[in-house]
């Protein structure tokens, strides 16, 4: 979402005359689009704002967007008298007149609205990538995780009419795109929030496979308490729906899922996934896993490892337990001793990585579809990526970029998978 934001902003200063450069030294603006959900990014972003306000960029405008901004709003000027403007997540559209109030005003200005205005022009993202796009569909979230500062970031669920979508991803593929992932701090209420348009996001799905030219829809990240078999029939019968569903279940602990305000059990989540199973028997699934949450202990830790090693997730992002003002998780002491978190993570990793090699073992001579989006970093193979997301490198001329190919898989390299085009 961070990165689509960054997308609209540049395609705005664009629009405005300004020109972006990729060195610090050379630029007259600088903008810090910030994430609040890790500790360790906001004090990446403190200790940068402090170096420039010691340093020679002191002089130029520099602002602060994002959840960041949202979190701490005027506590920013407090602390960083040099900083001109704090833009929030829900004035994205506002950073024009914004830097015109700088210009004209020479004061600091703060935009922070609470509630978001489906209002944003997407078209004019400026992006990097000239095959895949992010696709915003919804915005905010309504579940309140007791450990997430996203609610409090980013506001309630807002979605945006399913016919601007649609408009947006049929320019896209005009414009040569062949990969959309849709975007949604939870994508699967979308449409929830309002039920006269009568589309939810399984509806919406079916809107977008009717593109022609378009060959991937990807989206992330799910509630699992909000999927639907509906969604998974989507997934299943329509062609360009990829098959990796990403299900975060964050722990595999019935006691502290509860304590994370998750709204399910382990055993619920359980039954969706085999419920998934059986519908999608391909399906590959990634998660989301916060290990040493506040009260833990060893034997629920081993539940959470056990339910990885059951299901054998395709892709995960875990992360040690790390507290966020605001949340209601801060008012809990956060009383397992890092060493233990740190170890926990390990051995989770450890499990990962095992399942990884072993999965990828298990694809030694299948036959994959590949999306090529460009040359490997040797600048000898193609690279692109499989439905479920494994990256696979090949032998291939230039021309082949942005199609789809079957390649044979022979070997692999620690996480790439390597092979042939079928001819």
């Amino acid at each position: 979402m961070n990165e689509l934001d960054s997308e609209i902003m540049i395609g705005q200063l664009a629009n405005r005359g300004l020109t972006r450069t990729y060195s610090e030294d050379d630029a007259d603006l600088l903008i810090y689009n910030t994430c609040s959900i890790r500790d360790l990014a906001e004090r990446k972003v403190m200790g940068k704002l402090g170096q420039l306000g010691r340093g020679k960029k002191k002089n130029s405008i520099i602002g602060i967007t994002g959840c960041m901004a949202m979190a701490k709003k005027e506590s920013l000027f407090r602390k960083f008298p040099h900083l001109d403007f704090v833009v929030g997540t829900n004035n994205i559209t506002d950073l024009n007149s914004v830097l015109d109030e700088v210009l004209y005003t020479d004061k600091q200005i703060l935009k922070t609205d609470t509630k978001y205005e489906e209002n944003l022009d997407y078209m004019i993202a400026k992006r990097d990538d000239n095959l895949k796009a992010y696709v915003s569909i919804i915005r905010g979230c309504d579940k309140f995780c007791t450990y997430c500062v996203v609610p409090y970031t980013r506001g309630q669920e807002v979605s945006r009419h399913p016919d601007s979508i649609v408009e947006e991803c049929k320019k896209l593929v005009d414009d040569g795109y062949k990969e959309i992932t849709l975007l949604g701090q939870n994508v699967n209420s979308y449409g929830k929030d309002k039920p006269e348009w009568n589309c939810l996001f399984h509806d919406l799905l079916y809107k977008l496979d009717q593109i022609k030219g378009l060959y991937r829809v990807r989206f992330m990240t799910s509630h699992p308490i909000d999927i639907t078999e509906d969604l998974m029939y989507a997934i299943r019968d329509l062609p360009s729906l990829c098959d990796l569903i990403h299900f975060p279940i964050q722990a595999g602990s019935s006691r502290i899922l509860r304590k994370m305000h998750r709204i399910y059990t382990k055993e619920q989540y359980l039954e969706k996934v085999a419920k998934i199973k059986e519908i999608i028997p391909n399906a590959s699934l990634g998660t989301d896993i916060i290990v040493g949450f506040p009260t833990e202990t060893e034997e629920e830790f081993l539940e959470t490892y056990n339910v990885f090693k059951d299901i054998r997730y395709s892709v995960a992002f875990i992360y040690t337990y790390s507290p966020r003002k605001g949340t209601p998780a801060m008012r809990w002491k956060d009383n397992v001793p890092q060493e233990v978190k740190d170890d926990r993570l390990h051995r989770l990793m450890e499990l990962y990585n095992q399942i990884g090699s072993e999965q990828r073992q298990e694809m030694l001579g299948s036959t994959v579809e590949v999306l090529v989006d460009r040359f490997n970093r040797d600048n000898e193979h193609l690279r692109g990526r499989t439905s479920c997301w494994k990256k696979v490198i090949f032998k291939g001329s230039e021309n082949l970029i942005g199609t789809l190919q079957k390649i044979k898989i022979h070997s692999f390299s620690h996480q790439t998978l390597i092979g042939e085009i079928i001819k």
